[in-house]
Parts: C-alpha cells; structure tokens; sequence
C-alpha cells in the first residue's frame, strides 16, 4: 500500500489524533520556553540584548505571554471537534506572531542588532514551522472529515 493510500485510509477519530499530535508539538515548545523565560531568565536576556534586573523581569514577561498564549491548547487538544474554534483561534495568534515577528525583524536597524535579529529569527523561524503544521493538520483533518 502506498504511504499516500494509508494516509486516505486513516478514520476522522485518526485525523483528530493527527492534528492533536501537531498542535501539541507546538503547545509543549512553547510552554518549555514559557518555563525557560521564568526560570533562568539571565540565560536569555542577552539574547534580547538585555542585561540586569530590568532584562530578567522582561524575559520572565516573555514567560508570562508563552504562558497566556497556550491557555487555548489544552481544550483544543482534548477534542479539537467540539472546540474546534479554539483551533482557528490558535491559528490566528500563530499568524499574528509570524506577522509581527516579521515586522520586529524588519524595523531593526542593519547594524548593531545581529544577535537580537537572531533571536528574533529563531522565534520566526518555529512560528512559521508550527503555523505550516497546524494548516497541513487541519487541511488533513478538514479532507479527511469531509470525504464521509
């Protein structure tokens, strides 16, 4: 059987499980970066070219944002079915992220700013790959579901 015709094969419960399995992929990074920023937040605040007091509690804010970001993943992951606007939700905080994160990007000055644009970069670079997964999890989702 071909890799294509099992992934026909696979149930609507099968496709849920597949979206569930991508979104929290994406919900564990974030809650262990959450965790990292309000740990250890020195280990990250010359990231953000920050320093001090000033720089952890900024960091440790980070954290706090991770942390009201997710608030909408567990009951998504529960049953991405019955709250399936908490999906759509998720999926437009992922773009607003790729959307300003860009825009951050953008706006920094070309020199003077590496290691900040890295950061920055980093944070795009994941958002882009978790917005890419939740759309090809929810297209799967959306196909399977529909061919009923």
């Amino acid at each position: 059987m071909s890799h294509w015709r099992k992934l026909s094969s696979i149930s609507s419960k099968g496709a849920a499980w597949v979206i569930r399995v991508c979104f929290a992929v994406v919900f564990i990074w974030n809650v262990l970066c959450a965790f990292q920023f309000l740990v250890a937040p020195a280990a990250f605040a010359g990231a953000y070219q920050l320093s001090g007091a000033a720089g952890e509690a900024a960091v440790r804010g980070m954290g706090v944002v991770f942390l009201m970001w997710n608030a909408t993943y567990p009951a998504f992951l529960m049953n991405p079915v019955r709250f399936k606007v908490l999906g759509w939700v998720i999926v437009a905080q992922q773009v607003i992220g790729c959307v300003g994160e860009t825009f951050i990007l953008a706006t920094l000055p070309p020199v003077g700013y590496e290691l900040l644009a890295a950061s920055i970069q980093r944070f795009l670079i994941f958002d882009a790959v978790g917005l890419g997964l939740m759309i090809l999890s929810g297209a799967f989702f959306l196909y399977r579901t529909s061919r009923r």
